[in-house]
């Protein structure tokens, strides 16, 4: 057993030990008992009241833009769900249009990270460096991309071309993109955050916008090919939404670490930057040219850039 193929397993062992020790809980078991209304009411009054003092914490203590930072990530994450949505209704789509949709979201993201991390960046770099702003953001970016890096050698997953194919008959090889696609949502998250953590309301909803258009192919990636292995489909659904969940995990982090700490905001912006130019382009970009049909990503690239180009200018 390699070592991969053993990390997997016992992470595989390892959620569904807490699984099984949550079902055979007595307050599980005292929740099943409940009428279904009765028990629908008590999962939501939990739920409202954990979102109350989650919120209502940080408010308390960060104030209101970490509050809509985070809320912002929450949203961008739970597009990841939303994108795994058609796989309740199909087990393929055309190549070229899932193709056409992952071109559109690596547009979306360059503009997002030009126009709303490097530029704002480099101008938050001059205000605390004087004429030294383009050299943090950069030295920021190089950060950002070799922790990319670092985390690609280090833990174990594979890459998007490997798992394009929905008729695969690898159940470990869909986990370990699963995981590669956690592993990349974290810098997405954190890139919303930091951004909301600048102060510009702006920045923060073009790149929440933005990650949340580029996670919806994400989704699909992720719940297409489980529902092709026969997963349950809302089942595979909600494994998809889990892998969003992430990113607030790595927005809040972004907007308290600049918030509290604001001479590293250009440089987080540089390293928010520099990770997601590492996906673009060791991720999406290459997944979107691997069958030699590349014309339509190609186009939707464009349109996917001029579409939040367009965006940030309209929001001013």
């Amino acid at each position: 057993m390699t070592l991969t193929t053993e990390t997997v397993t016992k992470l595989q062992r390892y959620f569904e030990d807490r699984v099984d020790a949550i079902k055979s809980s007595a307050n599980y078991q005292k929740l099943l008992a409940m009428p279904p209304l009765q028990r629908w009411a008590t999962v939501a009054g939990l739920f409202l009241l954990s979102q109350l003092v989650v919120f209502g914490g940080l408010y308390l203590i960060f104030g209101r833009i970490v509050v809509i930072g985070f809320f912002a990530s929450i949203l961008a994450g739970m597009a990841t769900g939303l994108g795994a949505l058609p796989a309740l209704f199909f087990k393929d789509i055309s190549k070229n249009l899932f193709n056409s949709m992952l071109g559109a979201a690596a547009g979306v993201m360059l503009a997002a990270t030009a126009f709303s991390l490097l530029v704002p960046g480099m101008d938050y770099g001059n205000q605390v460096w004087p004429g030294k702003g383009i050299y943090v953001v950069s030295f920021g970016m190089l950060v950002g991309a070799l922790f990319l890096h670092l985390a690609d050698r280090q833990l174990p997953h594979v890459h998007f071309g490997s798992v394009s194919d929905t008729q695969l008959n690898s159940l470990k090889k869909v986990w370990l993109f699963i995981i590669a696609i956690t592993i990349h949502n974290f810098p997405e998250g954190m890139s919303v955050g930091v951004s909301f953590g600048s102060g510009e309301m702006k920045n923060g909803i073009v790149l929440a916008v933005a990650i949340a258009l580029q996670n919806i192919p994400e989704g699909l990636a992720v719940a297409l090919p489980l529902v092709g292995l026969g997963y349950n489909k809302w089942r595979a659904v909600g494994i998809a939404a889990l892998t969003g969940l992430v990113e607030p995990i790595g927005g809040l982090l972004g907007i308290t670490m600049v918030t509290l700490f604001q001479p590293i905001l250009p440089l987080a912006m540089g390293f928010a930057a520099g990770a997601m130019l590492f996906v673009i382009s060791e991720e999406i970009i290459p997944e979107t040219h691997s069958d030699g049909r590349s014309r339509y990503a190609t186009f939707a690239l464009m349109i996917g850039f001029i579409i939040m180009m367009v965006l940030d200018n309209m929001l001013g």
